[in-house]
């Protein structure tokens, strides 16, 4: 049964890439898009780093005026640029600034066509990366460069219309299509909760698949800005409803589902291995949790869509107390998934892509895992 899964959702994920997606091509993009990122990261460091200074993270942070929520972000900023060999780390702080690497691209619209992405994605990160230091300083925020005027189109360009996205969204289909099919024949409706849908890049696959099952699709988020225009993109679907969830407050409050869908928003989490737990007492016996991640960092997001995810001003940014303690990281590793998984007693049914597979390198995977049908 389990093989039939694994093979119907590579299938359908590889049938979603363009036929014309170059491995090697992307494989180089990748690079280049990273050089790109820390290019960014050192064009704002050279303000506050001058040549011969030895400074640590906190005097750079200051000098950068650097908002006290994003202070986690430069200190990314500056782990990268150390691991990339552009600056030089030592136990009293940091110098020798310096640029390793020229990308062989000469643009980011080259290096955002190669690997697939539209051209709004494109404008998105060179706003970002000229606007660094604005971001940096909470003068500028990352939603009004992500949604000018409301507008979901670069978006829809970075979480849907890519071949990473299509992959990852297609196989999230497959794999809730059969779930529904394994549980329809045990229950009268199928009851699906999505986390964090956003702006429905994932949902759009999703209930496309569901147009004939008995399902009864709960569509969540923070906003209420999500919400109004996912009650108008999928108006033609009467079986969803509508409402605001937060995973790190609001689980133990809700109603046992089947299947739980969460596309890029587990690492919100304040306690992974909590929120896990949580999402296992969720679930009801036999219940499904499927769920997309970002499994490394990249340095061009570190430059953009990482400003996203910068907790409120007084609020504790996520990971402060489990396994990304004291590290920075916002994304878990993929055997961090793994292993949390399956101490939550939510055994892992797939990963993909495959380690060998051509999009790997993007480190984005969709994870499947079931809660026993019947337990001790």
């Amino acid at each position: 049964m389990i093989a039939e899964l694994i093979t119907t959702a590579r299938q359908a994920a590889d049938a979603a890439m363009a036929s014309e997606f170059d491995a090697q091509q992307c494989l180089s993009a990748r690079d280049d898009m990273d050089l790109f990122g820390l290019r960014a990261m050192a064009r704002v460091l050279r303000d506050a780093l001058p040549e011969g200074a030895m400074l640590d993270a906190d005097q750079i942070a200051d000098r950068l005026c650097a908002a006290p929520r994003h202070r986690w972000l430069l200190r990314r900023w500056l782990t990268e640029l150390t691991e990339h060999g552009w600056l030089d780390h030592a136990a009293d702080g940091y110098r020798s600034l310096r640029e390793r690497s020229t990308p062989i691209r000469g643009d980011l619209a080259q290096v955002c066509a190669d690997l697939g992405f539209s051209p709004e994605l494109a404008r998105f990160f060179e706003r970002a990366n000229r606007q660094l230091p604005q971001l940096l300083a909470d003068r500028t925020l990352a939603q009004e460069l992500l949604f000018p005027n409301g507008d979901f189109l670069t978006a829809e360009a970075a979480y849907r219309d890519n071949p990473v996205n299509r992959y990852l969204n297609a196989a999230a289909r497959e794999i809730t299509a059969w779930a529904v099919r394994q549980l329809a024949g045990e229950r009268n409706t199928v009851a699906i909760l999505e986390l964090g849908a956003g702006v429905g890049g994932t949902t759009a696959d999703v209930v496309a698949a569901l147009e004939d099952s008995p399902v009864d699709y709960h569509f969540t988020d923070l906003s209420n800005f999500f919400l109004t225009a996912a009650r108008d993109r999928f108006a033609a679907y009467p079986w969803m409803r509508y409402s605001i969830v937060d995973l790190n407050t609001d689980l133990p409050q809700q109603p046992r589902y089947d299947i739980v869908l969460a596309a890029n928003v587990l690492h919100n989490a304040h306690h992974s291995a909590r929120t896990l737990r949580q999402l296992r007492d969720l679930l009801n016996p036999g219940g499904f949790l499927i769920f997309i991640e970002s499994c490394r960092e990249h340095c061009q997001l570190l430059t953009s869509m990482h400003f996203l995810m910068s907790a409120r001003p007084g609020a504790n940014l996520p990971g402060r107390t489990d396994v990304r303690a004291e590290t920075d990281r916002i994304f878990l590793r993929e055997h961090e998934w793994v292993d949390q998984l399956t101490t939550a007693d939510l055994p892992p049914l797939l990963v993909l892509p495959d380690p060998h597979h051509p999009l790997a390198v993007h480190g984005q995977r969709v994870f499947a895992a079931r809660r026993p049908a019947t337990e001790p």
